[in-house]
């Protein structure tokens, strides 16, 4: 096989079957990750780096730094050189002269602290690799104990073992970083949900519960500081070894299984054994073997090594004792993990959005007993946004690696359960951090092919599913090219932004200098209402007559539900503002059945996405074309419909399943409920508001809420930031909602400027 880098070696490493003292039909495995360049850490080390080249944060030259005193430093050095970075290793007197010898070979930066401190020798490491970083701002320090770039590098590990075996049952891993053992769990546990992770320690570190005691004469694993990549909920069961037992479990494996490891690979082995002998007949286990044991050759394989350091008066059971909670191992002993005493269940939403949902959503999550927090850039835009409902962290919410930098700094993994937005601009965001975190959530890839329309048209197409014809013009359009447009997909035309939401910027155009005319406004913008940069890209489309439906889907692993159908009604244009909701829509089943249908084929072409999406259609004498698929909840207050209707309550849902919680979708009732918004009839201040209250008092009326404040500029609206407010109504049939909508709508008046006061409704 041949690579044109090194590091491009990285990973494929074997699978070796062990024989064991186990019940017939089990099946252990040995993976050995000592067999890449230098150990396991090269796959973190190659994944960190090409990360943080293609984020920016490494740039082209840096200088790459980082504390280490074993196969991460090696890892680091292998790639960060083979990239052509500089590279400066903290370490401490621990590292053996080979790694030492090796570092120094490749061209690196040594430096080695010469005393602990309170917090032993990783403590003294970062102390000084502070110091070395006030030194050079511009060097990048992959931080493998708080990056879950760490984690997510075994994700490559996962699927070699699912290639190479198929189903395992249990999985047993050092724990150090906690990035193996947690990072080849999380991502393994995506295709079998019941994987037993099994973690080995050793005696005398702090990483689950256990008195730190420094000295101890392993490498590779335990620690004194708890590292933020530890996510102890994903383990099941932890074993602690002491030095003594450790490194005779490494002896062993070089002589029973000819394996010449490091201790954490000897340690894995032992583990190993045990539970290979507790296993059921057709069970398979498989542990990680992190490091080869050249390294070792004057430590675990020296006896004057032993001698010079006591480490045969240590006491050295061969077989494991199970201890419960709190108590204080010497030596091999094995418990059951528990919940970390003082863990966080944060829920984290990536901004919101500033009407409907957003502010409920907070409400529900601290409901479900989660802890939410708002990452948002400015916590003034959310009207109704309480202090008590959340946690509030400011950062800029448009930049992906100041979000991922918040989240790296502020939360320890074990602690964040989940992320979620009801936003539709910070769909792409959420999917990343999801993706990036290993956590429930879209595809980063099915998201971005819905929310540029542009290429949902193009991923549609080359599925077959039916839509609008359409062209895309960019900002070298001229009147031949929206000419050429507009010939394409026939006048009228519907011509949009590619990236926006809620109708802004959609106009019906009835020439092709309409279509040069507006695509010019919508280029002109360079920035979105939430500050983001827009893809200078613009949608014309075919203009399709039908009623518009939207049909609400909710995807998990186990496939795509039908929450149900929404009737809209909507402006006739030039502008299309949807002025009316119905939930379910009066639709007969045969209807019904062939848009969900379409939509279902919409959804796989797109590709994996993950909780509720918004799927607009037209039915057309062709059959049900689609418009756009939205990655997420409805808007327009559509989840409160459902749950006056149907009982369900979608916007729980959507938080249970970012969470990883069960989701419950049937529906517990059968009636109808509806929207209807209040639009201005004409431009000027709104002086005063009449009749709301009575409105409320109106039979079947669930809500009346202005949304404009009296003093604002109103006017007829363009899209769906536009109007005024709404009004909820519930009945037992399609027909007595829209008759109690009617009542409750032509009761509340508003008076816009020095004219007397008008209905509410003035859709046609």
């Amino acid at each position: 096989m041949i690579f044109h880098s090194i590091h491009e070696a990285i990973g494929r490493t074997p699978l070796v079957r062990l024989e064991t003292d186990a019940p017939e039909g089990v099946e252990v495995y040995a993976k050995l990750e000592l067999q890449n360049p230098f150990g396991m850490k090269d796959r973190v080390a190659r994944h960190i780096l090409l990360e943080a080249r293609r984020l920016g944060t490494l740039r082209p030259g840096a200088r790459v730094v980082e504390s280490s005193s074993g196969t991460m430093a090696l890892g680091v050095a292998l790639v960060g050189r083979a990239l052509g970075h500089p590279v400066h290793i903290v370490t401490d007197p621990r590292i053996d002269s080979l790694t030492l010898t090796k570092l120094r070979a490749l061209g690196c930066e040594v430096d080695v602290v010469e005393t602990m401190n309170g917090q032993g020798w990783q403590g003294a490491r970062l102390d000084r690799l502070a110091r070395v970083l006030a030194r050079d701002p511009d060097a990048f320090w992959p931080q493998q104990y708080t990056n879950p770039d760490n984690p997510a590098a075994y994700r490559a590990l996962a699927a070699e073992i699912l290639d190479d075996l198929g189903p395992i049952d249990t999985l047993v891993g050092a724990v150090g970083s906690g990035g193996s053992l947690c990072g080849t769990t999380r991502a393994l546990r995506r295709t079998l949900p019941d994987l037993r992770a099994v973690g080995v320690d050793c005696v005398g570190s702090a990483l689950f519960g256990q008195p730190d005691r420094p000295g101890r004469l392993q490498s590779g694993l335990g620690n004194s500081l708890l590292p933020a990549n530890l996510d102890r909920r994903l383990i099941q069961e932890v074993h602690w070894l002491n030095d003594h037992e450790a490194f005779a479990a490494t002896r062993d494996l070089a002589r029973e299984q000819q394996i010449f490891a490091g201790n954490t690979s000897g340690s894995v082995y032992r583990v190993l054994q045990d539970l290979a002998r507790r296993s059921a007949p057709g069970s398979r286990v498989v542990g990680i073997f992190p490091d080869r044991g050249d390294r070792y050759a004057g430590t675990v394989y020296d006896d004057r090594y032993w001698a010079d350091h006591q480490v045969g008066s240590l006491p050295a059971r061969r077989t494991c004792e199970q201890v419960g909670r709190g108590t204080n191992v010497r030596s091999w002993s094995r418990a059951d993990t528990e919940p970390a005493a003082g863990a966080r269940r944060h829920l984290l939403f990536v901004e919101s959005n500033t009407t409907g949902t957003g502010m409920t959503a907070l409400k529900t999550a601290r409901r479900l007993g989660l802890d939410p927090v708002l990452l948002t850039h400015d916590p003034d835009r959310y009207a109704g946004l309480d202090p008590a409902d959340c946690d509030i962290v400011v950062c800029d919410t448009n930049s992906p690696t100041g979000l991922r930098r918040t989240v790296q700094e502020r939360f320890r993994r074990e602690d964040i359960h989940g992320v979620s937005t009801t936003s539709e601009f910070y769909v792409p965001a959420v999917a990343d951090l999801a993706d990036w975190l290993g956590l429930p959530g879209s595809t980063t890839g099915a998201v971005a092919a819905c929310r540029n329309k542009a290429g949902l048209r193009e991923t549609l197409h080359r599925h077959g599913v039916h839509q609008p014809r359409f062209a895309v013009l960019d900002a070298t359009a001229g009147l031949p090219e929206a000419a050429a447009a507009a010939r394409t997909v026939g006048l009228p035309c519907v011509v949009k932004p590619v990236d926006d939401s809620g109708s802004h910027h959609v106009l019906l155009c009835a020439t092709a200098e309409e279509v040069l005319a507006h695509t010019r406004r919508i280029l002109a913008a360079t920035t979105n209402s939430r500050g983001q940069s827009t893809a200078r890209s613009v949608l014309v489309e075919e203009y399709l007559t039908g009623p518009e439906y939207s049909v609400e889907m909710f995807s998990t692993p186990r496939g795509d539900t039908c929450v149900g159908i929404t009737e809209k009604r909507v402006t006739d244009g030039p502008h299309f503002v949807e002025y009316q909701h119905a939930f379910p829509a009066p639709l007969p089943t045969a209807t019904a059945h062939e848009a969900q249908q379409a939509v279902r084929r919409a959804l796989d072409a797109v590709g994996p996405l993950h909780g509720a999406t918004h799927t607009e259609i037209k039915l057309t004498p062709a059959g049900p074309a689609v418009i756009e698929i939205n990655p997420r909840p409805a808007g327009g207050m559509i989840p409160e419909l459902i749950r006056l209707a149907h009982g369900t309550d979608l916007l729980e849902q959507q938080i249970r399943a970012a969470a990883g919680l069960t989701t419950t979708l049937e529906p517990r009732t059968a009636g109808h409920a509806g929207i209807r918004f209040f639009l201005a009839e004409r431009a000027g201040p709104l002086r005063a508001v009449e009749g709301a209250a009575r409105a409320r008092t109106l039979p079947g009326v669930h809500e009346v809420r202005v949304t404009a404040p009296l003093g604002s500029h109103v006017e007829p609206a363009h899209d769906a930031y536009g109007r005024l407010g709404h009004v909820i109504a519930q009945g037992d049939s399609p027909a007595h909602v829209r008759h109690r909508l009617d009542r409750a709508h032509q009761t509340v008046r508003f008076r816009v400027g020095t004219h007397h006061a008008t209905p509410g409704d003035t859709a046609p």
